[in-house]
């Protein structure tokens, strides 16, 4: 039986960000544990090769959430990434990391070291970016990411810009900085027209070392405890048919699988709620009521507008055009095949009377079957999301069995809280009025989804029910919180409670829902806990003007 300090269970962007900055210190010894095959996947590397990924088994696991009530009893997909970079590595490239008030909101739940002041510093150390005009208060400049700006332009996304700007949505030159609110293209972790995952940005330049030690096609199949003590991982190599191996750890195990699979995992090994584990004849080994709740995610309906008197994306990628794209792409690292799912933000509020900003919009020149962004549709089209961007809506993830290669069980309850209702309602409103801006009246043909005979809100909610999906962002399934709140399963270092040598690190641990997509936070998350873990002093706090 092998023994490291430290085991990683999981190479996605927490994994990959902690073991770089673990194995920095050349006297531990890190093993990270990925189930999925090494990057090579050259859909990876290419920024539109997400619609491959999206829907590729050999480095997604292709989850699916359970049905409900709101999203007219349908399975909505639940892409994760499963390959070195792990969701980073098929993700849409945003990098976006939320308001002050998310972060400040998790330290006034009771979670110390948690506030916007306190986590700036590690967004900082995260990030490299390239733009001369960045905000060295908000922004870093030397971190193992680089954050680029979309350089594509087109007469649609100009003339959305416009529009945005004729509702009284000013343009926002960086929605990272000191303010979220307002319209602009999106930042990118993008360089040189090639993906930078965490894989690419952390672990690979780490793996040279020689106490860091990366194995793939390596399934993590339970904890081993002894008493309260996690000391090490079993895993099988090659998947359920391959090798038992037992790997220990002689300081911590850290889990940094996702909102997925840590639960999952976690409740395999006896560490959850009791009555579910013991319905699956799972040994309860550790009471933990809130492992796999709390789950949240952004839930989307996307309408769609048919294009004229411009091209659209679905033109540029048939024939002869799309043999272009490809030469130009591979010659200049230019062109469409850099361009990512969505190609601008609007950051806006539901009502004019509230102080935060709780709506994001997201435009892309393009038109997919379905609304789904994996296959292009037919025709000519653009197509604009809007969602709640602190949803209320709880859900769980459970193990389904004791099997640990049965896919668990997925519940979102997409809109389940009538305050999501509410909000999003405001947003499907407000997405129709920027189709249809003076500004975008030159290009705007007609209404394809839901439809322009679609006019009341009973009518909108059941265009949200019919095709309303997941924007990718499941969270807080292992929850961060005091002793005082029954969902926590976390504290405030990220130690499982009760438990010894046991941490999670991912976006798991979110109390709650940043205002934006979950990439940016999670490197974040991993930063700030490779110092506790570490033992190092956290980064100075940034102070900054109310």
């Amino acid at each position: 039986m092998e023994s490291f300090d430290y085991v990683i269970v999981g190479a996605g962007s927490a994994g990959s960000v902690l073991a770089n900055r673990l194995s920095e210190d050349p006297n531990v010894t890190v093993c990270v544990l990925e189930a999925g095959p090494r990057d090579w996947h050259p859909f990876i590397h290419i920024p539109a090769g997400f619609m491959y990924t999206l829907v590729d088994p050999k480095v997604n696991w292709l989850y699916k959430s359970e049905p409900s009530e709101w999203t007219g009893g349908r399975a909505i997909a639940a892409p994760r990434g499963k390959t070195l970079g792990g969701s980073s590595s098929i993700n849409g490239h945003i990098y976006n990391r939320g308001q002050r008030l998310d972060f400040d909101g998790w330290a006034q739940r009771g979670n110390r070291g948690w506030g916007y002041s306190d986590v700036l510093p590690y967004f900082r150390r995260s990030e490299h970016r390239m733009a001369s005009d960045a905000d060295a208060t908000f922004r870093g400049s030397e971190g193992n990411l680089p954050i680029t700006d979309l350089e594509w332009r087109d007469p649609l996304c100009e003339a959305f810009i416009e529009g945005a700007v004729e509702q009284g949505i000013p343009r926002n030159p960086d929605y990272n900085g000191t303010k979220q609110a307002g319209v602009s293209y999106v930042q990118r972790i993008i360089k040189n027209g090639r993906r930078v995952s965490a894989a690419r940005g952390y672990l690979h330049p780490a793996m040279s070392r020689p106490n860091l030690t990366v194995r793939t096609h390596a399934q993590a199949t339970s904890i081993i405890l002894e008493g309260k003590r996690a000391v090490g991982v079993r895993y099988r190599k090659g998947g359920r048919t391959g090798t038992p191996v037992e790997v220990r750890a002689t300081r911590e195990v850290i889990l940094s699988g996702g909102t997925v699979n840590s639960p999952q995992l976690l409740q395999l090994s006896g560490i959850g709620p009791g009555p579910l584990l013991k319905s699956l004849g799972i040994e309860v080994k550790h009471e933990l009521a809130g492992v796999g709740e709390n789950l949240r995610d952004h839930y989307a309906p996307r309408f769609v507008a048919r294009v004229k008197n411009a091209m659209s994306i679905n033109e540029r990628s048939k024939g002869l055009r799309l043999a272009g794209e490809v030469l130009k792409y591979v010659t200049t690292r230019k062109g469409l095949l850099t361009l990512n799912p969505t190609l601008i933000y609007v950051f806006w509020k539901s009502d004019e009377n509230i102080e935060n900003y709780d709506l994001q919009l997201t435009f892309t020149p393009a038109s997919y079957k379905e609304g789904v962004q994996s296959t292009l549709d037919d025709f000519p089209g653009m197509t604009i999301a809007s969602w709640q961007q602190r949803p209320d809506s709880i859900g769980y993830v459970r193990a389904r069995s004791a099997d640990p290669f049965e896919h668990p069980i997925i519940q979102p309850n997409y809109l389940g809280a009538e305050s999501d209702r509410r909000v999003l309602l405001a947003g499907m409103k407000l997405a129709r009025r920027l189709l249809g801006s003076k500004a975008l009246s030159k290009y705007y043909d007609r209404e394809e989804f839901p439809g322009s005979e679609k006019q009341s809100d009973a009518d909108l909610m059941q265009a949200a029910k019919e095709r309303g999906t997941t924007t990718f962002h499941l969270m807080g399934s292992c929850r961060m919180a005091p002793d005082s709140d029954p969902t926590a399963v976390v504290d405030d270092q990220l130690r499982v409670r009760g438990l010894e040598g046991l941490r999670v690190v991912d976006a798991s641990i979110m109390p709650t829902m940043p205002s934006a997509n979950l990439n940016a936070s999670v490197l974040m998350i991993a930063e700030k806990a490779a110092d506790m873990i570490r033992g190092k002093p956290a980064l100075d706090a940034v102070m900054l003007k109310d």
